[in-house]
């Protein structure tokens, strides 16, 4: 730390602009694109939205001119107007407190005293190992393959895509997650029966590998400053994506093109299509397979904190809502229905 400066008080941002000091702030902080795209388009309807609605003038205050009332006001807005979700209005809520207390350096009461919207605990749509059966016997190619691996490992959508060579040890039968939710790492079992299908991908990945380097194209995307200290590990195998996109892109941050890992879609638009094929009425997204997962485990006598590991969660009362699908699932309490309709043969519907 430089002398003279608090340990609370960010170091001063180069660019003048409100949305780059955004993005400035934000991979200062190793934050994830998903959270700059995300905190940038709440920023800028938050300013927006005050302009039109400055009396209709259009003219665009600085958040630094703007305090309780304004922000107050664009909640409500969201929640009466638009009837966002608690979990949307909490997002919005954090992009703006994001705004004032890490890129304005703005220390105002009344941003403790905003309060957020609770979010109702619900029960998560689980399969049965039926459906998914049935669900996975639906997909081809690798959104198949991907499936398989989240469900077989209970690895959200972005871990699996992310995905390296170097973090899948064929040998120990196990699965390294980098720099997951909360940037924790975690180690997941990696499924035998997928053994042959994964060294199949590695070697069609390889293969993906060996064109680029022949190219000399941008290497993949490394974390952090990894990049700055070995210029060429982005170029290395073992880096490279398990799950490669077909087509190259630009990085938005950098302004490279190089390879991605598959796009995200691609498996959502599996799934989607293959559920109806499958006889399938619930709900069911990327994520039900991890729901389905850590479900079917605590099934067969996992013990819950051998899954909370598994899944990655920090606190254990996250993972016991899995407990409660089982109580739904297992039907295990008798209904007084069933006992009154047993005693009376004559109660039963013809």
């Amino acid at each position: 730390m430089k002398p003279g400066r608090s340990a609370g008080v960010p170091i001063p941002l180069k660019s003048t602009r409100l949305l780059d000091q955004v993005r400035e702030r934000i991979r200062y902080l190793h934050y994830s694109l998903s959270t700059e795209t995300t905190y940038v388009h709440w920023v800028k309807f938050f300013v927006r939205w005050h302009g039109r609605s400055n009396g209709g003038t259009g003219v665009m205050r600085h958040p630094r001119d703007m305090g309780a009332p304004e922000v107050e006001a664009f909640l409500t807005m969201l929640a009466v107007e638009r009837k966002v979700s608690a979990s949307t209005h909490n997002q919005a809520l954090s992009a703006i407190l994001f705004l004032y207390r890490k890129v304005l350096a703005v220390k105002l009461p009344w941003l403790d005293d905003i309060g957020r919207p609770q979010q109702k605990r619900r029960i998560p749509s689980v399969l049965t190992q039926n459906e998914v059966a049935g669900l996975l016997s639906q997909m081809q190619g690798e959104p198949a393959l991907l499936a398989r691996l989240l469900y077989g490992t209970g690895m959200r959508l972005m871990e699996g895509l992310r995905l390296r060579i170097k973090d899948v040890d064929f040998d120990r039968h196990v699965i390294i997650v980098r720099e997951a939710k909360g940037g924790k790492d975690r180690v997941v079992m990696l499924p035998r029966s997928l053994v042959p299908a994964l060294r199949q991908q590695m070697y069609a990945a390889r293969a993906v590998w060996e064109v680029d380097r022949q190219a000399q194209r941008g290497g993949v995307e490394t974390p952090h400053a990894l990049e700055a200290k070995y210029p060429q590990v982005g170029n290395t195998w073992g880096w490279f994506w398990m799950f490669p996109s077909p087509t190259h892109s630009v990085d938005p941050r950098s302004g490279v093109q190089r390879r991605h890992h598959l796009f995200e879609e691609r498996l959502q638009r599996a799934i989607k299509k293959a559920v109806p094929l499958a006889g399938i009425v619930k709900p069911v997204s990327v994520h039900t397979l991890r729901h389905s997962f850590a479900t079917h485990l605590l099934q067969s006598g996992t013990d819950i904190r051998t899954v909370q590991e598994l899944l990655g969660h920090s606190d254990v009362s996250t993972t016991m809502i899995y407990t409660h699908v089982l109580k739904v699932a297992a039907g295990g309490t008798a209904s007084p229905l069933d006992a009154l309709l047993a005693g009376s043969p004559a109660l039963h519907f013809a």
